[in-house]
């Protein structure tokens, strides 16, 4: 079984990635459309991930961006949140 990530680590990584794709998690809660447990759920995909170093570099590279990266275990996560917030929640 693979170890899961560093929780804190992972947790900013699905932060940045969500501001780099224009995903607005606050307002997504805010609005009802993201609770606890699938912010929860979004950060322990982000842990489980094979891709760290690679999400960190494409972060560090890409200001924003439509879509996470096809490899992101939270592109369609991401996705659903921005499709919601785009019909008004």
């Amino acid at each position: 079984m693979k170890r899961l990530g560093d929780r804190t680590q992972h947790y900013w990584l699905a932060q940045r990635m969500a501001k780099t794709t224009g995903t607005d998690l606050v307002g997504a809660y805010d609005a009802g459309d993201l609770s606890q447990d699938q912010w929860a759920e979004i950060i322990e995909a982000c842990r489980g991930c094979d891709w760290t170093e690679g999400c960190e570099r494409w972060l560090a590279r890409t200001e924003s961006a439509g879509d996470a990266p096809a490899g992101c275990p939270n592109c369609g996560a991401y996705l659903e949140i921005r499709q919601s917030a785009a019909k008004g929640g």
